[in-house]
């Protein structure tokens, strides 16, 4: 039995589409469980509409996913590639590759010359196309085709065309199997007939269903998540999405929905592919972000939160790593998009003399009734022996029996003077990080 091997072929003239991420997911996939190879092959041939921008893009959007590629021509510095190192195939770079092939098919009289341009002798009879999920599809000739049904392999510019370049490169490169979205099963036919030219047996075909909008029409690029840099910008977990996109055309026989890439990967089949289109719900993928932040590890949820921070503009210069664990520790069980999580823990790295008050927050909480309980409050955790949440706690509702007032006449008001804003982390948590001295700082300035 041949070892797996299986390619993403995207063409970098925009952004990664999610349905694209979604292909190389499933590609990436199936190589893992089966223990092949996943390779990363670029389209761009047609240099008038290709950029090394949109390259990038592509690059970008399939390392924050973590779909790692393994095989493609070593990349490196002048003192010659790092180990392990490999970029991807380009296309650009295989006209030898093309130009031989050619030659063959012309040999062979599989193909001609015609208007300076090299055709392809398409055959006339139907083409039964094999696929494992879609199933058998019999593919015959239109009637526009009948009359003429070859195509062109090499353009009058000397430029080769997708179908053609599509089909060397995965003969030459031996892939075993082609998962591709739907929208090519169109072209498949002609793919399968370049193969059997060739003299050589097509790769096994897999055409996974489409992504669509949760109103069934198709997902253009101005729709609402069609692009992998959406997530990337609004901050959600990596593996988050990649979780998501699991589930968009594919379920796990265990009925699991939440799960990491390597138990992806050990259950991924084929076989279990989806027959029908998914649908896109953002909902869904946010309640995914929160799964996959509350369950990840401290450590991982830090080095996603600080990268957020910095993007907010928030320093953290002069604050040990240990407190800025700690600050993020009481903002994970919330779940928020990381996008959203400078503005709900940036008090912890303001002055104390120069936190904002938000306008609102001052005038719902600190009435002068209020400012007077915080004066008492501030005494009371002076005198608190540890300064720990659990301690807080008490501290503050037994204050509050002796007042003859409901705790919440306390908190709201503590923790406009502590953060600023009506809405935060767990209070006694957060006062906990903050520590006594800050603390009573911020209560002292809030009442006075």
């Amino acid at each position: 039995m041949k070892k797996v091997r299986v390619r993403f072929a995207p063409s970098p003239t925009g952004y990664l589409h999610i349905g694209g991420a979604r292909t190389a997911l499933f590609n990436w996939l199936y190589a893992r469980h089966t223990g092949g190879t996943f390779i990363l092959r670029i389209e761009d041939t047609d240099q008038n509409r290709n950029s090394q921008e949109a390259v990038d893009v592509i690059l970008r959007g399939l390392r924050w996913l973590g779909l790692n590629w393994d095989e493609g021509p070593l990349t490196g510095d002048a003192n010659g590639p790092s180990q392990g190192d490999c970029g991807p195939y380009f296309q650009s770079c295989r006209h030898a590759v093309y130009r031989r092939r050619v030659e063959q098919l012309k040999a062979a009289g599989h193909a001609y010359d015609k208007d300076g341009a090299i055709l392809f002798r398409m055959p006339r009879a139907p083409v039964t196309i094999r696929d494992r999920i879609v199933g058998d599809v019999v593919r015959a000739l239109t009637d526009r085709e009948e009359q003429d049904p070859d195509f062109v392999l090499i353009r009058s510019d000397g430029q080769p065309v997708f179908h053609f370049v599509n089909v060397v490169d995965d003969l030459e490169m031996g892939i075993t199997d082609v998962i591709r979205g739907e929208d090519h099963l169109s072209n498949t036919a002609k793919h399968i007939a370049l193969f059997q030219a060739f003299g050589a047996e097509p790769p096994v075909y897999a055409h996974i269903p489409l992504i669509l909008n949760q109103d069934g029409s198709k997902m253009s690029k101005r729709d609402q998540g069609a692009s992998v840099q959406t997530y990337i910008d609004d901050g959600f977990a990596p593996e988050a999405v990649l979780n998501y996109l699991c589930l968009l055309g594919w379920t796990p026989r265990d009925a699991s929905d939440v799960f990491s890439a390597d138990e992806a990967a050990q259950r991924f089949e084929l076989g279990d592919v989806h027959r029908s289109n998914a649908r896109f719900d953002m909902k869904k993928l946010e309640h995914f972000h929160a799964e996959h932040t509350r369950r990840m590890p401290l450590s991982r949820f830090v080095q996603l939160g600080t990268d957020a921070l910095g993007r907010a503009g928030i320093s953290l210069a002069g604050h040990p790593p240990e407190y800025i664990a700690a600050t993020l520790a009481t903002a994970q069980e919330k779940g928020k998009l990381f996008k959203d999580l400078g503005s709900f823990v940036d008090f912890y790295f303001r002055p104390d003399e120069n936190l904002e008050i938000e306008v609102e927050a001052r005038a719902k909480a600190l009435t002068p009734e209020s400012r007077a309980l915080l004066q008492r409050l501030a005494v009371q955790f002076q005198e608190v022996a540890l300064f720990k949440a659990a301690e807080l706690e008490i501290t503050l509702k037994q204050l509050a029996g002796e007042l003859g007032v409901k705790a919440g006449a306390l908190v709201q008001p503590c923790r406009v003077a502590c953060t600023g804003r009506m809405v935060g982390p767990s209070l006694y948590h957060l006062m906990e990080v903050l520590g006594r001295v800050r603390v009573i700082a911020r209560l002292q300035r809030a009442a006075g």
